[in-house]
């Protein structure tokens, strides 16, 4: 842009402005400069700056090298040229291919919508992962812990922790190292003493018959010319605990092994590797005598070895390693999402009772990671630390809900002393903590104990609050029950003897979680493990969970079109096509499992129906699945997915596809109709809500009779006085259903019950999370007498998504936030002020609402390179003033409706205070 007067002119000449370099730069997932990248044919996102000379961008360049010096003129790899387009997220890479190993440097310029081009942005990076199980000289090794035959919980086979080591020399000075590393179990590495990550419970959890993941470290500054030392903690974790149920399955519980492999380059341009072989070795008669991820750890300090992993530790009694080769049939992969972190520390903790040796911690918050302790102890004496996640009325534990899981952690002392300890192998879903067996002549101390929260390290990208002090707790509810639960792979619950991958559970909290977490990588890697998964079946079935540890052959409706449901999920919120793509031929093959089911369009198959609806007509475990008959759940999924996939079709331009599945879904549709309604009314024995939920929301009903089911459906919310009928299935679409039949203050009369069944009822009870069932416990009558009774299980948590997108007013129009919707409807019956951010793909976008004074203001921001509607109730545009004058049309607004009760705007990027008279 150019800016001049004759005063410039005289003086300095005429100022060019410039437009300032593109920002934020990631690649594929959200990753930023990764190293030990999983993918090779990657693609590239930016972010346009906030400026008063960008609105949006009219093109594009890429260049990308194998050297920085090489950038911007003399790219190697690609440069994609000057593209004229607006896409500024997830553009593929179409340059040379890249290998293993490969360090690439890539640059990025725009031009704005005048066509001034921006300076080139920083220069990025990425590192690939040894791709391929060639890459790998190593070799898997460990000890044989299965010999031993120790026995557990049901006479599972535990392994005892494994301590190994190898020492090495190099002969020059380093100029880089990497260090690749996977494991059968879980691990912790060290090089010569310090941790070499920060990293918890690695290398996670994946289908390990299909696929192991693995890690690369930059360990250039833990290495020396001279003697060096390597040495890995090594636990069974999900490869070989009784997690994986004892089916005949991961090589049939085999001791967990390590395979790793050093690469160097010396500072004169030699090399030289380390690799897991024959020549290392371990020892079982470490400190950490057991560790399993549902019964804990024991540490015992008697065992302690100072300076086991260093190179002056003398190891001439431990024994010589077994090994293993890598075996082709089981990919060695990148880990394609971020690992598990320490996240938060709670250190305001109270203690509650105490009795003779005993004591109780309140943390205050359900969480889900481990304790820290620093306790006094005796030598000799074990300190035994249980977790719960309420106690009952007496102030004893509540462990019934854990079912056969122990939860419980020992520690052994073995000197006098202030003794700290924090487990290692294990994880525990806790908000109280009962410490016994420290120094009978201590007084007990609140600093005695702090909890660690440890999740999956995704970046927090939304936000929502209110005027409400109990919707503020039902928001923080669902952002720790989403936390909590994302422990490497979405879990049901973290604290009984299950936190399995449910598939329907997260379905259901999908859309949330992408409102609240940058989760984008975290569904990618999990959708991955579950096509390896399918890959198991001929007939396209989807298991219950993911990874499949139990093993059944069964599949559920609503379960399993996880594989459908959530693809379209990620790829609405996000805008990233490739999760279409990668997904496509599951998402087919499932709706292909519906056809193989169905007889006329009606599938006859298992299914979980609404599970946990409240109030069943029948009692105990049949009862779980409510009242909504199983066969119309199967008709209303099958049709869905149907639909869904015509949707995917037409996105990826295949046509043939696309007609196919949307006559699909038609034909299923009317079976639907046929078989389960009559003049709009479901002719089931047992009205419920999810009945004409799903009628309604999936579209399975003739127009005149969908206005019927309408109203049938307001007839049953009247009958359970505007209360919850709905389980896990009908909860995540009664707020998306009432709000396109225009009954938004139906919804606001729903949300902000009190009573049973509501989501504050368990805020009134004290939760701090979400609860399994809609009655887990209550102040009067206690707990839920049935053992499957989890106090932190975020599928009733989906709600969040309707509180972005209608309380606050923010949601995506175009897929990725390309266009954006405003448009909060508030009620002042409940709620005076709503707002929520989220960082979209194109930078924040915000809505931000209050009444105060008679007077609606509604603050907007929108980033560059989108577009926003801006829907704005109270008045007309007589009366509206945006940004302290009076409402005009403009460039960067232009008016698309006006009645006396909203206006509605097309906004360009910008921050905008709209203010109108009530």
């Amino acid at each position: 842009m150019v800016y001049c007067t004759l005063a410039s002119l005289l003086i300095v000449g005429c100022k060019v402005e410039e437009i300032i370099a593109p920002e934020l730069l990631t690649i594929s997932e959200s990753f930023k400069n990764p190293i030990g990248f999983y993918n090779n044919t990657p693609t590239f996102s930016w972010r346009l700056p906030i400026s008063q000379h960008i609105k949006s961008q009219s093109a594009y360049q890429i260049v990308v090298a194998s050297s920085k010096d090489l950038l911007p003129n003399n790219a190697d790899l690609w440069d994609s040229g000057k593209q004229l387009s607006a896409q500024s997220t997830f553009v593929k890479y179409e340059g040379k291919p890249l290998k293993s190993r490969q360090k690439v440097f890539w640059q990025v310029r725009f031009w704005n919508q005048e066509d001034k081009n921006s300076g080139w942005s920083d220069v990025n990076t990425f590192e690939l992962g040894l791709l391929n199980n060639s890459d790998w000289k190593a070799n898997w090794i460990g000890l044989d812990t299965a010999k031993d035959s120790i026995k557990g919980v049901r006479a599972f086979l535990m392994h005892r922790p494994q301590y190994l080591r190898k020492r090495f020399e190099l002969f020059k000075d380093v100029a880089s190292a990497r260090l690749y590393i996977t494991a059968k179990g879980v691990f912790d590495v060290h090089l010569n003493g310090k941790d070499v990550s920060d990293d918890v419970m690695t290398p996670g959890w994946t289908p390990y018959n299909h696929r192991i993941e693995t890690l690369t470290y930059n360990i250039t500054e833990f290495l020396k010319a001279g003697k060096n030392a390597i040495g890995v903690e090594l636990a069974s974790g999900w490869h070989s605990g009784r997690i994986s149920r004892g089916r005949a399955l991961y090589e049939n519980f085999a001791s967990p092994k390590i395979l790793c492999q050093l690469e160097i380059v010396m500072k004169n341009g030699s090399k030289q590797t380390i690799i897991s072989d024959k020549s290392w070795k371990g020892t079982t008669n470490g400190p950490l005598r057991l560790a399993g991820i549902y019964d804990g750890e024991v540490y015992d300090a008697n065992f302690e070895m100072p300076n086991w992993n260093t190179v002056t530790f003398d190891d001439s009694n431990w024994k010589m390693v077994e090994v293993e080769a890598v075996s082709k049939d089981v990919k060695l992969a990148p880990k394609r999402h971020q690992t598990v972190k320490n996240q938060m520390v709670l250190k305001d903790v109270e203690i509650v009772s105490v009795k003779e040796n005993t004591s109780v911690f309140n943390l205050k918050q359900n969480i889900v990671g481990v304790p820290k302790v620093s306790v006094p102890m005796k030598k000799g004496d074990t300190l035994k630390i249980r977790f719960s996640e309420m106690l009952l009325k007496d102030n004893t534990f509540y462990t019934k809900n854990y079912r056969s899981a122990k939860s419980t952690d020992y520690y052994v002392a073995s000197k006098d002393g202030v003794i700290e300890y924090v487990p290692k192998f294990t994880f525990h879903g806790f908000q109280f903590l009962e410490l016994s067996g420290y120094d009978k002549n201590a007084k007990p101390e609140a600093f005695w104990v702090q909890g660690i929260a440890q999740h999956s390290n995704f970046e927090k990208i939304g936000t929502f609050t209110s005027s409400h002090h109990k919707l503020n707790q039902l928001q923080s509810n669902i952002t720790w029950g989403l936390r909590d639960n994302f422990f490497d792979v979405p879990t049901d619950c973290p604290q009984r003897d299950e936190r399995l991958g449910w598939t329907g559970d997260a379905q259901v909290i999908a859309p949330t979680a992408l409102f609240n977490y940058d989760t984008h990588a975290f569904w990618a890697a999990w959708l991955q493990s579950m096509r390896e998964t399918q890959s198991e079946h001929n007939n396209g079935l989807i298991p219950f969970i993911i990874p499949d540890v139990l093993q059944n052959n069964n599949a559920s409706s609503g379960w399993g079109d996880a594989s459908v449901i959530i693809p379209w999920d990620v790829y609405n919120i996000t805008g990233d096509i490739s999760v279409l793509q990668e997904n496509y031929e599951m998402s087919k093959k499932w709706v292909g499992y519906y056809q193989s089911k169905a007889k006329n369009y009606i599938p006859s198959m298992y299914s979980f129906a609404d599970w946990l609806q409240p109030y069943p007509a029948k009692t105990g475990k049949t009862g779980n699945r409510g009242d909504t008959p199983k066969e119309l759940i199967n008709t209303a999924y099958f049709a869905h997915s149907a639909h869904l996939l015509s949707k995917i079709a037409s996105i990826l331009g295949k046509t043939e596809d696309e007609k196919k599945y949307k006559d699909l879904y038609n034909a299923v549709s009317n079976a639907f109709e046929n078989t389960f309604f009559d003049a709009g009314k479901f002719i089931g024995k047992k009205q419920t809500q999810t009945a004409y939920l799903l009628a309604i929301h999936f579209n399975l009903l003739k127009q005149e009779t969908k206005e019927k089911a309408k109203k049938y459906l307001l007839e049953e919310i009247k009958n359970a006085d505007y209360h919850l009928g709905t389980g896990f299935l009908g909860t995540p679409i009664l707020p998306k259903v009432l709000d396109d039949m225009g009954e938004i203050d139906l919804m606001y009369k729903i949300l902000f019950k009190e009573t049973y069944p509501s989501w504050f009822y368990s805020i009134n009870q004290g939760a701090t999370t979400m609860w399994e069932r809609w009655n887990s416990y209550s102040k009067n009558d206690g707990f839920n007498p049935q053992s499957m009774n989890s106090l932190n299980h975020y599928a009733y948590g989906a709600v969040g998504q309707w509180m972005y997108e209608r309380l606050a007013g923010l949601a995506s129009l175009e897929p990725g936030y390309k266009k954006i919707r405003i448009a909060p409807v508030p009620n002042t019956e409940f709620l005076t002020s709503a707002s929520a951010s989220v960082k979209t793909p194109y930078g924040v976008s915000s809505s931000s609402w209050k009444i105060e004074n008679d007077t609606f203001t509604l603050d907007v921001v929108i980033p560059p390179n989108t577009s926003a509607e801006v829907h704005i109730p109270y008045g007309n545009k007589e009366r509206l003033f945006v940004n302290g004058s009076m409402f005009a049309k403009n460039s960067n607004l232009k008016l698309m409706s006006s009645d006396t009760s909203l206006i509605k705007i097309l906004a360009e990027p910008g921050t905008y205070n709209f203010q109108t008279k009530l």
